[in-house]
């Protein structure tokens, strides 16, 4: 089995793994803090009905 090595154009950046990774590491804090956030929101809305009650 071989690795067939893709034509790369002029003037156009390779990407290796390790742009590929730090795009993978961003998107999880992305994603891990859009969670924490909307967990707080729904906690606090929570709570304001809580205490409205």
């Amino acid at each position: 089995m071989s690795i067939a090595q893709l034509p790369v154009e002029e003037g156009v950046p390779v990407r290796r793994v390790r742009h590929q990774a730090r795009d993978a590491v961003a998107l999880m804090v992305f994603s891990a803090g859009a969670s924490v956030g909307v967990a707080a929101g729904f906690f606090l809305f929570l709570a304001l009905l809580a205490r409205q009650a």
